[in-house]
């Protein structure tokens, strides 16, 4: 069970490591996005795209960033009681926490699902049922939903953009998990 625990931390660790390198760079797509809105807004006639496309390129970047700052240790703590404590303490304290953050964000990834098969065009029921008969052709895409804006781009890839990284971050969120039960059990992590 541990050699499983260890590997399981290792992949995802490695692959939110790697993924949440590339994110950071998003942050310079962004600055060109804003960068070109601002001198079109200047010099030229503004442009309908750039806002929205900051707006997409801002969810990217953040979503897609979470995941390694959880495995950094990144993310806000109230540090009040938790800097004093003992590293068995923080492990425990740590593994009960992240129990709530995985069911929240279980919560999320269903909504983020359903979400996105709304904007594929489902509007019945069960929105995995749908994805799975996309899969296997029994289901098929209606009206793909767009923004209301001037623009109207399609929402569907933000939206799946949405569903890998609130699935990335329960991956991440169950190796802090298995950290903690490690760290508990006094093994090297």
């Amino acid at each position: 069970m541990s050699r499983l625990m260890h590997g399981y931390i290792r992949v995802v660790d490695g692959f939110n490591h790697r993924v949440g390198r590339i994110a950071m760079y998003g942050i310079f797509v962004l600055m060109a996005i804003l960068l070109v809105s601002s001198i079109n807004k200047t010099f030229f006639s503004p442009t309908l795209w750039t806002l929205e496309m900051a707006q997409f390129v801002m969810v990217a970047y953040y979503i897609l960033g979470g995941p390694y700052s959880i495995q950094l240790g990144s993310n806000v703590r109230m540090d009040l009681l938790y800097g004093s404590w003992s590293p068995r303490r923080k492990a425990w304290f740590d593994a009960v926490t992240i129990l709530f953050l995985i069911f929240y964000l279980g919560v999320m990834l269903y909504g983020a699902i359903g979400s996105t098969a709304y904007s594929l065009g489902h509007f019945g029921g069960e929105p995995i049922t749908f994805f799975a008969g996309l899969l296997t052709g029994s289901e098929e895409m209606g009206y793909l939903e767009r923004s209301s804006s001037a623009w109207r781009p399609y929402l569907w890839p933000v939206k799946v953009i949405m569903i890998v990284g609130l699935f990335l971050m329960l991956l991440q969120c169950l190796s802090e998990f298995a950290k903690d039960v490690l760290r508990l059990r006094g093994e090297e992590i």
